[in-house]
């Protein structure tokens, strides 16, 4: 049995609004499996009006794979620590996520997708920005696409977390070497995987080389026809495709409030696209959005 969501397109790139679900309810195999391909169709869902319980947040995220716990433990729940908090308010000097980046790529096997879900935001502002890894992949000319898809960049947390002052953790940050190129183990759609606040460097280049090289990726990211721009409102939630997406939280909002929770799904290790192929896993499935 299949079920027909209330889907509202964004951007032609990329974000959809769901309406007509309720998440803190017991959802159905055909509620899961249709919001799973409105995901996968649109890279990042939104849902309004929601009212959930931590409980009820972390079995929305667990019916989508298992659960990741954030390596920086100040930020998890005590009680639950597969919630990650996300907050601001006029002691803050500046947020996580506010530069462009993918969740925790610096781990061996970075998360599938994150669930963000928002009780309290600013009369203005807060918005979060997302920007399609397809869509930029896309848009790289053929001789870079090739140049590209037999490299590998390093993404380390020690990049961002030292430089907020975290100081050690109780293991070694995350860190881990991915390719540039990567394919969607779903759609088997080819994507650019680099990002300015874990990737470090790409070892088969020289420093300079690999510098500018990642500079020019960084502000090819930004090309806002890649993108779209989701206005929070209070009980928001956001539900991205961290596989295939960036986003960044802008932080224009000082000295009001913006706080909530977020869930973040276990992935798998990101695939190389070698010889023009995709090295998918059996099975993967087409989907056009």
């Amino acid at each position: 049995m299949s079920i027909q969501l209330d889907i509202r397109p964004l951007t032609p790139a990329l974000g959809a609004e769901i309406f007509g679900v309720d998440l803190s309810s017991e959802l159905s195999r055909a509620q899961v499996e249709a919001i799973r391909h409105a995901l996968i169709a649109h890279q990042v869902i939104f849902f309004r009006d929601q009212h959930l319980s931590h409980e009820q947040h972390i079995r929305f995220g667990k019916h989508f794979g298992s659960l990741h716990v954030h390596p920086l433990k100040q930020g998890n729940h005590p009680d639950h620590p597969e919630l990650l908090r996300i907050h601001a308010d006029e002691t803050s000097r500046r947020v996580a996520g506010e530069s462009w980046h993918t969740d925790v790529s610096s781990e061996e096997e970075p998360p599938m997708g994150s669930m963000l879900y928002l009780t309290e935001v600013p009369a203005a502002g807060g918005d979060t920005m997302f920007s399609s890894m397809y869509c930029a992949y896309d848009a790289l000319s053929r001789p870079m696409q090739e140049f590209l898809e037999g490299l590998t960049a390093v993404h380390d947390g020690a990049k961002v977390w030292s430089s907020y002052g975290f100081g050690t953790p109780d293991k070694p940050f995350p860190r881990a070497e991915h390719p540039i190129i990567a394919v969607h183990p779903e759609t088997g759609r080819k994507l650019l995987f680099v990002n300015p606040v874990f990737t470090t460097h790409i070892p088969a280049l020289s420093q300079q080389e690999s510098a500018a090289l990642l500079g020019m990726l960084y502000r090819h990211i930004e090309n806002p026809r890649f993108m779209c721009r989701f206005r929070w409102q209070p009980n928001s939630v956001a539900f991205w495709d961290n596989r295939c997406t960036q986003h960044q939280a802008i932080f224009d909002y000082f000295p009001a409030r913006r706080s909530g929770y977020r869930v973040t799904i276990n992935g798998t290790r990101p695939l190389a696209a070698v010889g023009g192929e995709s090295m998918r896993h059996t099975g993967a499935m087409s989907v056009t959005a």
